[in-house]
């Protein structure tokens, strides 16, 4: 097998869906017996830090909490906010509490939420 650069691996990777992506990072985490979390700095800790103010939330996660009783309706809108095929769509469904989007912004966030809600689905803004 010829090794791959690290071009060619970006290329491979645009081409997977968030599912099947993720399912390449736990294959990955447990192969190599690594985490792929970010590293955490060491900050001040106790009054110090939390004197400082909050930073504001720039990038939201939309959770799917409950797919309600227009299931069918909640997977096509799930379709049509991602790039997933009908069978990963249905199993985000089945498999709620399950994140729709990752790190989008606020307008994006609250459309997707109001469209999950539309076709009757309970959802989270994180």
């Amino acid at each position: 097998m010829a090794k791959l650069s690290q071009d060619e691996l970006l290329a491979q990777f645009e081409t997977l869906t968030l599912i099947e992506l993720s399912e390449f990072v736990k294959a990955f985490e447990e192969k190599f017996d690594v985490k792929a979390a970010a590293p955490v700095a060491a900050g001040p800790a106790g009054p110090a830090a939390v004197a400082d103010a909050p930073e504001e939330q720039d990038e939201f996660d939309v959770v799917l909490t409950a797919a309600g009783d227009k299931k069918i309706q909640v997977i096509k809108e799930v379709r049509a906010l991602t790039s997933l095929g009908l069978k990963e769509a249905k199993d985000l469904v089945d498999g709620v509490p399950a994140t729709v989007l990752e790190k989008v912004a606020k307008d994006a966030a609250e459309k997707a939420k109001a469209a999950l809600e539309a076709a009757g689905a309970s959802v989270t803004v994180k």
